[in-house]
């Protein structure tokens, strides 16, 4: 889609009569995820006349807590799906009415249906980015790319192991590695079990994406577990890692793109999300490393070897993911609780 074709789009989305009236809007979201890129910023205002201004949150309690406490200053907020259901039980968003939304028509029906970024009964959430956590090797340890999990147990790989401090990341991982729902864990105690197995083969924990790489680069690992996004970075700096979806399956998540309830500038924030899952903005976006496309057009449009296309355009890889719902603060403790004990105990 050319600026001429996503000015006359945008356009229509917001005039009323003859008039269009530009707006600044103001959106929450993670630092330097997408909506913040300055060129992607420019191309819209300069096409509909809206500017943009952000602010930035550090987790998503955090952002809960910037809604909750002020009502009216945010337009647009990125809302990880497993949180929707709680926004939109507070009342702290909106429907997105998809009517305004023209480029919604090609996000595909498992994702536009997604059941929490439809909490309530109706879109609460436009369908923006997905991921995967899973893993990567390093591919000067391994003649053959393994396709099981259970490479993180493999004995000859002791001392080169690693998976992030994050206690429901790590759950949930056993969980998948256990043959278990990761929304609908039955046994905890086979999770406890596996994970203490594990602990053996850790040489360290990784917190950051920063930590990985450097980690990886110095030899340090064969095996650890990572994000889909990360790992396409990594790979595009030349380290010696390739991704793998294993055949157990791995962890997804999804992220959609909300308008507060206390918004008094929603017109602006329905073109704005539709520029956001726009295929011209995307394919920019992922030439510095984007997360997958909730829009199959726009994943459909990216080069042949882009990591999103080649990975996780894979309908068989898509089909052993397990996306995160919603997790109870009830089970968020006793998962804290676990992993607490099993590193103290290492």
């Amino acid at each position: 889609m050319n600026k001429r074709i996503l000015l006359a789009t945008t356009v229509a989305l917001i005039t009323t009569g003859a008039a269009v009236l530009a707006d600044e809007i103001r959106v929450l979201n993670w630092q330097g995820y997408g909506t913040d890129e300055d060129w992607a910023i420019s191309a819209f205002t300069e096409a509909t006349g809206h500017t943009v201004v952000h602010e930035y949150f550090n987790s998503e309690q955090e952002m809960l807590t910037k809604l909750r406490t002020n009502p009216g200053a945010y337009d647009v907020v990125l809302i990880n799906a497993a949180f929707t259901p709680q926004a939109q039980a507070e009342g702290l968003i909106g429907p997105v009415d998809s009517s305004m939304v023209a480029n919604f028509s090609d996000v595909p029906e498992n994702l536009a249906a997604n059941p929490d970024l439809n909490a309530g009964g109706a879109l609460h959430g436009m369908p923006w980015t997905w991921g995967l956590t899973s893993f990567a090797v390093n591919t000067n340890e391994f003649n053959e790319m393994p396709t099981s999990i259970e490479v993180f147990w493999d004995t000859a790989h002791e001392g080169k192991v690693s998976i992030r401090d994050d206690a429901l990341e790590a759950v949930q991982f056993a969980a998948i590695a256990t043959g278990q729902d990761i929304n609908d864990i039955q046994d905890l105690d086979a999770i406890e079990a596996k994970l203490a197995e594990l602990m053996p083969q850790i040489k360290t924990y990784w917190g950051s994406e920063n930590d990985w790489n450097q980690f990886m680069a110095a030899g340090d690992l064969d095996v650890a577990t990572f994000w889909s996004g990360s790992a396409s970075r990594s790979m595009a700096s030349g380290l010696p890692v390739q991704f793998i979806v294993p055949d157990e399956g791995a962890i997804g998540w999804l992220d959609g793109l909300s308008i507060p309830t206390s918004s008094t500038k929603k017109e602006a924030a329905h073109a704005f999300i539709n520029w956001m899952i726009d295929p011209e903005f995307y394919v920019k976006w992922a030439e510095s490393g984007a997360p997958a496309s909730a829009n199959a057009k726009a994943a459909a449009s990216l080069p042949d070897d882009a990591f999103n296309k080649r990975v996780l355009g894979d309908p068989a890889v898509v089909a052993r993911v397990q996306f995160q719902r919603p997790v109870s603060d009830e089970n968020r403790e006793k998962y804290l609780e676990l992993w607490q004990g099993l590193k103290a105990a290492q």
